[in-house]
C-alpha cells in the first residue's frame, strides 16, 4: 500500500507574528526602488557665485523683473529691474519628526505604512506581480529638474528634485501625532482598506509599535455630526487655553523623547467648516489669544494646532481646505517668526484643473464653464457630506482658475467692461467676467478610498464655436495625497535652514524667510501667500517657481526654454 502524504499544517496568522525572515530575510535584499534610494550629496557649482563650508552653501542670486506702466493713451512702458540676494542654506539635515493631526485616518495610516514599507524594503505581492515599495507620486523624489547640458553631447543633464539641495529623507521621519479615534496603527491601516492586503500583514506590526495616537481636540460644531462615533479618544473638558497648553506639551515631549531637532505638525484630520472672521476675536494675533483664553466658539480645532505650533517654532502646514489661517494666525507666526503652509492638499482632479485651465486660456481658447463631479467613499467623504464641510472644500476648489482669467482679458472682460445688464454672476464679486465654476462632492461608501472624478470644460471657440473637453478620472485618494504629505514636510524642513540677506551689506545678519511658505504652492488647491500679493494657481508656474528657488540656492540662474545656441549660426 502506497504511503499516505502528509499534509502540511496550516497554523492562521494575522500578520502580528510576521516572521522576521520576511522582513530581514530574502525581502530585504530586494533591490530598493529609485525613489527610495539614498544618495551622497553630490552636486558642485563651481562659479564665484557659490561657495561651500562645512556648514552652509552660500550663494548669491540676481532676481531680475520688470516694472511696466501703462499711461492713459495705452502706452506701456517697461523698466528692467534686478535684486541682489545672499541665500545661506545649512547642510546639516536635520533630525525631523512629523507630528500628523488625524494620524489614524486614511492619509495617516497610509503614510506610516509607506515610510514603514520603505524603511525595511518589504516587498508584497499583488494580482499583478511583486511589488516593491517606493515613493512614486513625490514631486521631490520622483520627478527631476534640469541643471544644464553635457559639454560633449549637448544632451541636457537632470538629477532628482531632492538631489538639488541636502534635504530629509522620508525613511527618516519620526512620526507621531493625534486623532479623536482612539484605535491603534494597525488596526487603523486596516479599517482604511487603502493599501493591500499582503503588505499590510507584513507592516502591520511595525504599525502596532507606534501604538495609538494621542488624544485629540474636538469640538463638534466644526465637523460632521456623522464623525462624533469616532470620537472616543479626546482631551477632556472646554478650557481651549488648557487645551492649547496640552498641544503645546505635547509638540515638546515629542521632541524631547524622540532627540528631535525640528518637528513638523501637519492637518491632515477631517475638513472643518469655515471660521467666522469677526473684529476683536479673530483678527490680530493678540485677540486671538484673548479669544483662546475665554474659549470662544469660533476658535477652531486646526487654528488651535497651528496657534500649539506656532508659539512652539515646529511649521504648521494645513492639508484640508478650511480657514485654518484666520489674520490672527498669520500675525502670530509673523510675531514669532515660525512658518506657516496651507490649504488643502492638492493630489488629482484639482490638479488637472489647474493644468487644463491654463492650457485652453494659453491657447487662446475662452472657457466658458467647468462643472466637476466627484464621488468618494472613505471617511474624508463621509465628513464632506455635511454642508458646512462641503462648502470649505467647494472654496478651495474654485479658486484654481482665477489667476489664469486675470491673465487674459482679451478673452475674459474686467468688471468696468461688461455691458450693463450683463448677468450678475459674471461679475464674481467684482473681479470681472469668469467662467462658471460648478464643484460636486457625493458620499458613496462602496467605492471606498478609490475617488471618482468627472470633469466637463464647455469652451468658445473660432467664429462663434463650440468645444467640450470630458473626463474621466479614477484614483486612491490616499495613495496620491501621501506623497504630497512628505513632499510638504521635506521642504518646510529645508525652509527652516535657508536665510537670506542684501549682498551689498556683507556685514548684516542673515534672516529667515517670511513666515508663509507660498513656494510650497505646487502642492495645495488654496495656496496661502503673503498678504497683499496675489495667489498663482499655474501648475507650471508653481513648479518652475520651486525649482528656480532650489536653483538659487545653490546660485545657478533660471534655464529659459530659449535654447539660443540651437536657433542662431
Amino acid at each position: 500500500m502506497a504511503p499516505v502524504a502528509t499534509q502540511p499544517v496550516y497554523t492562521p496568522t494575522s500578520g502580528f507574528n510576521t516572521p522576521d525572515s520576511q522582513l530581514d530575510g530574502p525581502v530585504a535584499a530586494a533591490p530598493i526602488h529609485p525613489t527610495a534610494a539614498r544618495r551622497p550629496y553630490s552636486i558642485v557649482v563651481n562659479s564665484d557665485k557659490t561657495t561651500y563650508s562645512e556648514q552652509f552653501i552660500t550663494s548669491k542670486y540676481e532676481n531680475r523683473g520688470a516694472n511696466v506702466v501703462t499711461t492713459a493713451d495705452g502706452e506701456v512702458t517697461v523698466v528692467p529691474t534686478v535684486q541682489s540676494y545672499e541665500f545661506r542654506t545649512g547642510r546639516k539635515v536635520q533630525k525631523t519628526g512629523l507630528m500628523m493631526v488625524g494620524m489614524g485616518g486614511n492619509n495617516g495610516t497610509t503614510l506610516c505604512a509607506t515610510i514603514l514599507a520603505n524603511r525595511h524594503n518589504i516587498t508584497w505581492h499583488t494580482k499583478s506581480g511583486v511589488q516593491t515599495p517606493n515613493y512614486i507620486g513625490s514631486l521631490l523624489r520622483a520627478s527631476t529638474v534640469r541643471l544644464g547640458s553635457d559639454p560633449t553631447t549637448g544632451k541636457d543633464v537632470h538629477v532628482p528634485i531632492s538631489d538639488v539641495l541636502p534635504m530629509v529623507h522620508p525613511n527618516d521621519l519620526v512620526l507621531g501625532g493625534w486623532d479623536i479615534s482612539g484605535i491603534p496603527m494597525d488596526k487603523a491601516m486596516a479599517r482604511a482598506q487603502v493599501l493591500d492586503w499582503d503588505l499590510q500583514r507584513q507592516v502591520a506590526p511595525l504599525m502596532a509599535l507606534i501604538g495609538t495616537p494621542l488624544p485629540s481636540v474636538y469640538y463638534p460644531t466644526f465637523i460632521a455630526a456623522n464623525q462624533s462615533a469616532r470620537a472616543d479618544n479626546v482631551i477632556p473638558g472646554h478650557d481651549k487655553q488648557a487645551h492649547l497648553e496640552r498641544l503645546r506639551a505635547d509638540i515638546r515631549n515629542f521632541k524631547v523623547q524622540n532627540e528631535l531637532d525640528r518637528v513638523i505638525v501637519f492637518w491632515t484630520a477631517n475638513t472643518e467648516r469655515y471660521s467666522d472672521i469677526i473684529p476683536g476675536v479673530n483678527d490680530t494675533s493678540a485677540n486671538l489669544l484673548s479669544s483662546v483664553k475665554s474659549s470662544h466658539d469660533e476658535v477652531s480645532p486646526s487654528t488651535l494646532f497651528a496657534m500649539a505650533a506656532i508659539l512652539e517654532n515646529a511649521p504648521f502646514i494645513n492639508g484640508a481646505p478650511q480657514n485654518t489661517f484666520v489674520p490672527g494666525v498669520i500675525d502670530l507666526a509673523e510675531k514669532h517668526r515660525s512658518f506657516i503652509g496651507g490649504d488643502d492638499l492638492k493630489s488629482g482632479q484639482t490638479k488637472l484643473k489647474s493644468v487644463l485651465a491654463e492650457f485652453l486660456v494659453n491657447a487662446g481658447i475662452k472657457p466658458l464653464s467647468i462643472a466637476s463631479y466627484n464621488h468618494l467613499g472613505n471617511n474624508d467623504g463621509h465628513n464632506l457630506s455635511a454642508e458646512a464641510q462641503f462648502k470649505s472644500k467647494e472654496i478651495s476648489k474654485s479658486s484654481v482658475v482665477d489667476d489664469m482669467v486675470e491673465s487674459n482679458r482679451l478673452l475674459f472682460k474686467t468688471a468696468e467692461q461688461l455691458d450693463v445688464g450683463q448677468t450678475a454672476k459674471k461679475v464674481n464679486n467684482g473681479k470681472g467676467e469668469h467662467p462658471d465654476h460648478v464643484v460636486v462632492i457625493k458620499y458613496v461608501p462602496a467605492v471606498g478610498d478609490s475617488k471618482r472624478a468627472i470633469d466637463e470644460y464647455y469652451s468658445e471657440i473660432l467664429m462663434g464655436g463650440r468645444s467640450t473637453i470630458n473626463i474621466f478620472n479614477e484614483c486612491e485618494d490616499s495613495l496620491l495625497a501621501t506623497p504630497l504629505i512628505l513632499d510638504l514636510t521635506v521642504l518646510a524642513e529645508l525652509l527652516t535652514r535657508v536665510q537670506y540677506r542684501d549682498p551689498a551689506n556683507p556685514t548684516s545678519e542673515f534672516t529667515p524667510l517670511y513666515s508663509v511658505l507660498s513656494l510650497l504652492s505646487y502642492m495645495l488647491k488654496a495656496p496661502l501667500v503673503k498678504p497683499g500679493t496675489d495667489v498663482v494657481n499655474s501648475l507650471n508656474r508653481q513648479r518652475n517657481g520651486l525649482e528656480q528657488f532650489l536653483k538659487a540656492c545653490i546660485g545657478l540662474e533660471a534655464h529659459g526654454d530659449i535654447l539660443l545656441d540651437t536657433r542662431i549660426w
